[in-house]
């Protein structure tokens, strides 16, 4: 699943501080657009930082890719149904943490939701549905209670065959998380990087005052309806008025239900505020499948995590620190 793009504009002061200045880049990773905007002293650091931030974004791609087939990921796929596979720490752990957010939204979020990819096209245009038989068929290759993981042997199995893993809906905030805390021990103080709307800022602008984001509105894609400040966070946006298909007359979300293979239904738009992206990133999917009611009741039983829903008449809910207009 690839996140919509989240709109926001850095509003740059001019800085008194001649010793630091803004540096800028947009590139296109993991098929999709990432900005990187971070404060440095000088040119020549700030193209190590370029290089370095995309160079572990080309690592992770490598390792989490559903289409590369030298991919850890996609190994782990091939061999469903018929041995575990040896991966890396890093993939073991991307996995368990998976699996952990999966258990909390009770199987809401899941990884092996890759099961019902090529079933659906989410490009705007009207599609026949694909017929209960094959949605049948995808589902019961759906859930995350078939993932095992031997921590002892470092192993993952996909009990059964077909199954696929994929991480559309957790890779890009992982991503950002790992630029952010490899630039931060490299020591830029300041900066936000922008994976394709999964957003994770630390420190402030060159005058100190915070980094701010705009949450586009659902209804009118050239508008911003609300503003927040970024203090060492991060945001996800998922949102259905980029990626959607018609069907019957009627528009759904690009963001399937892993329990019944068919689109969410009822949610426009979700943003969520986390520690970090890579959380962020899972529980936006996750609220967008349990719907508006059980997703602000789920949000306000987490520390240091905030989300704002829109359903399809525009009506806007909030979780318990987010105060904003009822309706946009």
């Amino acid at each position: 699943m690839n996140k919509i793009q989240l709109f926001f504009v850095l509003l740059l002061a001019v800085s008194q501080c001649f010793s630091q200045e803004v540096f800028q880049r947009t590139f296109y990773k993991m098929g999709s657009d990432f900005e990187l905007t971070f404060v440095a002293t000088d040119s020549i650091f700030a193209e190590e930082v370029f290089a370095i931030s995309l160079a572990e974004i080309d690592r992770i791609e490598n390792l989490i890719s559903s289409w590369k087939p030298t991919s850890e990921t996609s190994e782990v796929s091939k061999f469903s149904g018929i041995r575990p596979v040896e991966v890396s720490k890093e993939l073991l752990g991307l996995v368990e943490r998976a699996n952990y957010i999966s258990k909390l939204t009770n199987g809401a979020f899941d990884i092996s939701y890759a099961a019902v990819d090529g079933l659906w096209n989410f490009d705007g245009r009207e599609m026949v549905p694909p017929s209960a038989e094959e949605i049948t068929n995808s589902i019961v290759k759906i859930g995350y209670k078939e993932i095992q993981i031997n921590v002892e042997r470092q192993t993952i199995f996909l009990k059964h065959p077909k199954m696929k893993i994929g991480f559309g809906a957790i890779g890009k905030g992982y991503a950002a998380d790992r630029v952010k805390a490899i630039l931060i021990d490299k020591g830029v103080k300041s900066g936000i990087i922008n994976a394709a709307g999964d957003m994770s800022a630390w420190g402030t602008q060159l005058d100190g005052t915070p980094w701010k984001i705009g949450v586009i509105n659902p209804m009118n894609k050239s508008k911003v309806f609300a503003w927040f400040d970024l203090k060492d966070n991060a945001v996800v946006t998922s949102g259905d008025y980029e990626r959607f298909v018609t069907m019957n007359g009627k528009r759904y979300g690009h963001i399937i239900n892993p329990k019944t293979g068919y689109p969410s239904e009822g949610v426009v738009s979700c943003t969520v505020f986390a520690p970090k992206a890579e959380l962020a990133d899972a529980l936006a999917t996750a609220l967008f499948v349990m719907g508006i009611e059980a997703g602000i009741n789920f949000v306000n039983q987490l520390p240091q995590v905030e989300a704002l829903m829109i359903d399809e008449k525009g009506k806007i809910f909030s979780s318990t620190q987010i105060d904003l207009d009822e309706e946009i």
